[in-house]
């Protein structure tokens, strides 16, 4: 057991700076984003830390300026995998045994250096540049979100380790121990939070696992200084490998390994699940049965009440739906609004939407960039297409757009008359809330209809004065958001405040920045200790006399 005499306090979270005009951070920031805008680099493969380049490469570009490259990075064939896989399971007869404490103080050691050294600037403008996030997204994502994984996680980590049997009577000793897998974690990131890129692999390795880490390849270039921040803040090698590539070319020889012992997934739900088919048809060949946890999607929702205040539900709209031009898994996608309340409603956000600025997130002054990439664009405007071509539809706010300098998609509003329309349904993953205006007489009705629309059950809202409205809505959503949110967006959960994850078609529910999640990475062990034991076999029962 380690030794509980060492503790991990519950932290704060990591205040997020507002670069304001004059201050020292939006100087810094600035700089950095100079710096890196103006040079060009070469991303190896990490395998056991040695950087390997197999020439098969790839470009990072800037969405909001895609002729622009950041880097060229090399991408793993099966060879690099297997190496990848050696060197993880290397490291494992170290790293899974080494006290907790010295674990966690890697990770602590990480927070810090982000949080109070340029390793905070480098993290925020790799993101803003890479991912087209404004400051105030790179600053909650990369720099306060992911110190706040870190050092949650380390909290968590000691919490578990003291969940100890309640008894132990007198003559024997009963506790718990709790064991790392025996096997490799294949943490696979999305492009859309740096934040969660750092997490999926190090919330594995601080319970003593070592991990893969294949980031997506439109954001290989913020996962590349994540790794660099881990090297600096002292994570041995092999405990995470870092191996960008194409999906089929990492994942095949992953989940065909006998060492293959979990997923930590963010990203689609067709992707997950053949992963887990994949694994679950693999399952004779493994040494034990794989953690399976992942994120998937949404198709959130924000549903208003009559007496909704008006204001405050066009601010959750437009934050909702269009920061970081709604490429969150948590974006407002569809929107449920009365009768009554529509057309105030209506003027007041487009009004709104109208002083919304869009363009190069080095612009202080723009509130919206580009989405992530050419693929993105085309399925986000093959929606807008599409709705411009119903009857069903009107699009009452945007729906232009341009790739030719960067991928730029307006900030798009659909109202429909149908609440099955398409775009209420199907996830999009980008700019586009599409809404539908019920009868207040239907409140109720309308609630069931959202709740049946989508299969995904991630995040969802309610805007309401009348409590009995909440509490109508509170119930009839129960398993529609996994994330519940009264009078606020639906996005923007913090670590340690709202843990974060969805059931249904949106994951497994296991819930980033909570113990919920480090527990998955565990396999416990139970040890009995008699200090008496008996001298002999006989029951009392047995005595005739």
């Amino acid at each position: 057991m380690a030794n509980a005499i060492f503790n991990v306090p519950l932290p704060p979270n990591e205040p997020v700076k507002n670069y304001a005009p004059g201050s020292p951070e939006k100087a810094a920031l600035k700089s950095k984003l100079d710096e890196l805008a103006n040079q060009q680099i070469d991303i190896p493969i990490i395998i056991g830390g040695k950087e390997i380049r197999t020439g098969d490469t790839d470009s990072c570009v800037m969405p909001h300026d895609h002729k622009h490259v950041l880097a060229k990075y090399h991408k793993v064939g099966e060879k690099e995998v297997k190496m990848a896989i050696d060197s993880a399971m290397d490291a494992h007869k170290t790293w899974s045994r080494m006290d907790w404490q010295d674990r966690v103080s890697v990770f602590l050691k990480a927070a810090d250096l982000l949080a109070l050294t340029e390793w905070r600037y480098i993290l925020n403008a790799a993101t803003m540049l890479g991912q087209s996030k404004n400051p105030f997204q790179a600053e909650i994502d990369s720099a306060a979100e992911l110190a706040d994984f870190f050092r949650f996680n380390s909290y968590y980590a000691m919490q578990i380790y003291q969940q100890q049997p309640l008894h132990s009577p007198f003559g024997m000793w009963n506790r718990s121990e709790y064991r790392p897998l025996e096997g490799f974690i294949f943490a696979v990131a999305p492009f859309n939070f740096t934040s969660i890129t750092g997490n999926l692999p190090t919330a594995c390795a601080i319970m003593g696992n070592v991990a893969l880490l294949k980031p997506a390849s439109s954001s290989v270039y913020s996962a590349y200084w994540i790794m660099k921040l881990l090297e600096a803040a002292g994570l041995p090698s092999g405990v995470i490998n870092f191996v960008p590539g194409s999906g089929s070319k990492v994942g095949n020889p992953v989940m065909d390994s006998e060492y293959f012992g979990g997923i930590h997934f963010t990203g689609s739900t067709p992707t997950f699940q053949s992963m887990w088919r994949t694994a679950a048809n693999n399952l004779a060949k493994y040494k034990s049965y794989p953690r399976i946890v992942g994120e998937t999607g949404g198709k959130d929702f924000i549903f208003a009440h009559s007496s909704a205040d008006i204001t405050a539900l066009g601010v959750a709209m437009i934050r909702g739906a269009f920061e970081y031009q709604g490429q969150k898994c948590s974006a407002a996608s569809r929107a449920y609004i009365p009768k009554s309340i529509w057309p105030k409603l209506k003027e007041y956000t487009l009004a709104e939407l109208k002083t919304v600025k869009v363009g190069d997130p080095r612009d202080f002054t723009n509130f919206f960039n580009a989405v992530i990439d050419k693929g993105a664009f085309d399925t986000i405007t093959g929606y807008i297409d599409y709705a411009k071509k119903s009857n069903e539809a009107t699009i009452i706010a945007g729906g232009g757009y341009d790739s030719s300098k960067g991928y730029f998609i307006e900030p798009t509003i659909i109202e429909t008359t149908n609440p099955k329309f398409k775009s209420m349904e199907e996830e999009i993953f980008g700019p586009v809330l599409t809404l539908y205006v019920y009868d207040d007489n239907k409140y109720e009705e309308t609630l069931q209809i959202c709740d049946q629309t989508s299969p995904f059950s991630l995040t969802g809202a309610i805007f309401a004065q009348d409590r009995f409205a909440v509490e109508k809505a509170d119930k009839a959503l129960t398993h529609a958001a996994g994330n519940f949110y009264i009078n606020d967006k639906p996005t923007g959960a913090v670590v340690g405040q709202q843990p974060f994850g969805g059931a249904r078609a949106s994951g497994t529910n296991d819930k980033a920045g909570s113990y919920l999640n480090l527990i998955r990475w565990v396999s416990a062990r139970t040890i009995k200790e008699n200090f008496i034991p008996p001298k002999d076999y006989r029951y009392p029962f047995m005595n005739e006399k």
